[in-house]
């Protein structure tokens, strides 16, 4: 609990917690979008090499970037709802073709922050907070309000509600006079775009693009989501929600990383102490588990209340 650690779990909450309100709006529609984390990691790539490589002005750079994620999304929303195909296998399927496309476009290597126009890396911008004795960085108050607005889109708007009703059940909402296919397409588009914002994020935190970043972010997000309360079946949740479950990941993988206990024991005489710290393999270990007790516990919560 020292000012530095916090700084660093909010670091990771971040991108997380950007990330998984563009999986939140999917997940009430009863879908879900593996590709997320590859998106945004493309989408990074893409501003860094068009600023560094291209000398595209960072505003112009950030704009494409911002459009091709919302591409990106409206890509998998389009094959969701033209093709009828269900969403896991969509996204399955454009997970590796945005990751393999990443790994083209960057030649495997990571971006200098340092090469690019300065807009992009500004979200990395620390700002001191006096109550916490801490800097933290700019983007963790934009992802704030991006909370704010969603949480008033779900809450008060009729696509809000839109959202909710298709996730819970789209025939009877068909048959109220909802769109639910322009629903689905609007939901996984502006995820796209999130996806995209929280891209600019990361350039920001990494102070680069790098092509391997953000590799366990579709079940980081995922787990977010369900920690929330949100439920993989759709039409229940709130976004609140999972921004505590973004911080309950994010913890959980900081407290990991540092952990350690010490043994002492006695060789020739002299005191010793043995060191013993967790493998980082225990990090997705215990994510994972995490939302099978998540899923656990929707699954009895709706059996009770039905």
């Amino acid at each position: 609990l020292t000012p530095f650690n916090f700084s660093l779990v909010v670091q990771q909450v971040l991108f997380v917690g950007t990330l998984a309100i563009g999986q939140t709006i999917i997940i009430l529609t009863a879908g879900i979008d593996l590709s997320v984390g590859a998106i945004a990691v493309f989408v990074s790539v893409i501003m860094g090499k068009l600023s560094a490589d291209f000398g595209v002005p960072g505003v112009a750079a950030l704009g494409i970037g911002l459009l091709f994620g919302t591409g990106c999304g409206l890509l998998n929303g389009l094959l969701i709802t033209r093709l009828k195909l269900p969403p896991f296998i969509v996204t399955l399927g454009t997970l590796s073709i945005f990751f393999a496309l990443n790994l083209y476009v960057s030649s495997s290597t990571t971006i200098d922050g340092r090469d690019m126009d300065p807009l992009l890396t500004i979200t990395g911008t620390r700002i001191d907070v006096p109550i916490i004795d801490t800097a933290v960085p700019v983007s963790s108050f934009l992802m704030l309000g991006m909370y704010a607005i969603m949480w008033y889109v779900l809450k008060y708007t009729a696509w809000g509600r839109h959202i909710y009703a298709t996730g819970d059940d789209p025939e009877a909402s068909r048959l109220t006079g909802i769109r639910v296919d322009r629903v689905l397409l609007a939901v996984y588009a502006v995820a796209g775009l999130i996806y995209a914002i929280g891209a600019w994020f990361l350039i920001g935190r990494l102070d680069g693009a790098s092509p391997v970043a953000g590799q366990t972010a579709n079940l980081d997000t995922i787990t977010a989501v369900v920690i929330g309360g949100t439920s993989l079946f759709g039409g229940r949740g709130t976004i609140i929600g999972t921004l505590l479950g973004a911080v309950i990941v994010g913890i959980a993988r900081n407290g990991l990383a540092i952990a350690r206990y010490e043994i002492p024991f006695l060789t020739g005489g002299d005191g010793e102490v043995l060191v013993i710290q967790f493998d980082p393999l225990w990090q997705n270990f215990t994510i994972g588990l995490l939302v099978i007790i998540a899923v656990t516990l929707d699954q009895w919560i709706r059996r009770v209340s039905s």
